[in-house]
């Protein structure tokens, strides 16, 4: 029993011993990683003597002196003040949709027969004024009286008054400018609206019936636009030949227009029509597009018109 009890302890001091040893070898590898990492950082540490941290707090202290701060505050002064202005108002839907109703009435309400455009922007342009007044004064008054509630005044006047055009965008309102189209009077005095103009090409017959600056009207039995002539004097003999030669039933050409100008000829087609075009038509009774000059009111609608009628026409009896 003696014996064995010994046997015992022995084995727990050798356990106790191990351990131990084990323990003072785990703390020994730690110390020796902690010095290596510290003696790292310590080598890659950059040291300044005392004259180098002078220089760099000189410097430093140069660059704050001459930082152009009146420029950065002015410079943000601007670009706040222009985000202030560029921000466009957001109108609500039902707001939008007044304006719309309102600005269709006004022009419904101008009762012209025929597209004016100068008319047309003067009535948006009253709407918008008189809209405009309406909204400031309910602004300044606070009354429940106005039309206009007063939390959607502040931004309708806005919108009337700064965003206009950002607002006639966004609702589709666009209105052309419109075109003035100034003739230079440099004829003398007393002398005739067109002078004498000698056609290209051989005399014209009389039975052509020719008309300077005159454009007719007709349905066309042949095509100017692949159908040119040399001169005005065989475009009417053309339509003399055609109305000639022309079957039982079919449309005898009885109407010849013609394009002398070397730059061509305006139409309000969609068409570009050259130089020698010469268009056979027939009409029972003939009727004129233009004469002379196109008038005002064409020329403001279409800006590429002349101011005198191009085309050559006649009409012949068959």
């Amino acid at each position: 029993m003696a014996r064995s009890n010994s046997s015992y302890k022995k084995i727990t001091l050798l356990l106790c011993f191990f351990n131990i040893a084990l323990l003072l070898y785990a703390l020994r590898t730690l110390y020796a990683s902690l010095y290596i990492y510290s003696g790292n950082v310590s080598r890659n540490s950059v040291l300044y003597n005392p004259d180098q941290i002078r220089k760099m707090e000189e410097s430093i202290r140069i660059r704050k002196e001459f930082k152009p701060e009146e420029l950065i505050k002015l410079v943000k002064d601007l670009e706040g003040e222009f985000s202030t202005e560029t921000a466009a108002v957001e109108l609500p839907p039902p707001l939008k949709q007044r304006i719309i109703d309102e600005i269709l009435q006004r022009l419904t309400n101008l009762n012209s027969t025929r597209t004016d455009i100068a008319k047309e922007r003067e009535a948006v342009e009253n709407w918008r004024m008189e809209k405009l007044r309406e909204a400031k004064l309910a602004l300044v008054s606070r009354t429940s009286n106005s039309a206009i509630p007063h939390e959607e005044a502040g931004m309708l006047a806005r919108a009337l008054e700064s965003d206009w055009a950002a607002i006639c965008e966004e609702i589709g309102l666009w209105i052309p400018v419109q075109v003035v189209n100034t003739e230079h009077e440099d004829k003398p005095e007393g002398a005739e609206g067109f002078e004498e103009e000698v056609l290209p090409g051989r005399s014209l017959p009389p039975e052509c019936h020719a008309e300077l600056h005159t454009d007719y009207d007709g349905d066309a039995v042949r095509w100017g636009l692949t159908h040119h002539k040399a001169s005005a004097a065989d475009c009417c003999q053309a339509c003399l030949d055609h109305a000639k030669h022309a079957k039982e039933g079919q449309k005898k050409c009885n109407i010849w227009v013609y394009c002398p100008s070397e730059f061509g000829c305006h139409s309000p087609d969609r068409y570009q029509h050259k130089h020698q075009e010469c268009w056979l038509k027939y009409a029972e009774k003939p009727r004129l597009n233009f004469k002379d000059k196109y008038p005002e009111w064409y020329r403001n609608s279409h800006p590429s018109a002349p101011v005198v009628v191009p085309w050559v026409s006649g009409i012949v009896s068959v």
